[in-house]
């Protein structure tokens, strides 16, 4: 089931348009994020024929992989080694929080390995 709603995930967000801000060629505006289109004439926000597209609802992705990491597993943020206690390996992913230390991460990484979970992000430096 879970293959499945991955695959359709992907297939959705090949479909989905690029949101883009109204006025993104405008140097002082950018086009990194979207803002909801105010203005009283605003061709986007009347979803004028042949104006950006907008935001909406319906391109929301299959309800079985939302939160789902590209791998099938369920995302964790873990702080400490206490935060594996639980975890199923074939169901639960871990990612280490940014703000772990060194020592702390080594900790986490050799309780997951014990466990049999999958780190997404162990850390190359770590040694």
């Amino acid at each position: 089931m879970k293959s499945r709603a991955l695959r359709i995930r992907e297939k959705q967000k090949a479909r989905k348009p690029w949101f883009r801000r109204a006025d993104f060629w405008v140097a002082r505006v950018g086009d990194e994020s979207w803002r909801k289109p105010r203005g009283l004439d605003n061709k986007i926000r009347i979803e004028k024929k042949g104006a950006l597209p907008r935001v909406k609802i319906g391109y929301r992705k299959i309800r079985a992989a939302r939160g789902l990491h590209p791998s099938g597993l369920i995302e964790v943020l873990v702080y400490r080694k206490e935060d594996l206690i639980g975890l199923r390996p074939g169901v639960h992913a871990v990612r280490i929080a940014r703000t772990v230390g060194r020592r702390k991460r080594i900790e986490i990484l050799e309780e997951a390995e014990r466990r049999g979970l999958k780190v997404l992000n162990p850390g190359g430096a770590v040694s």
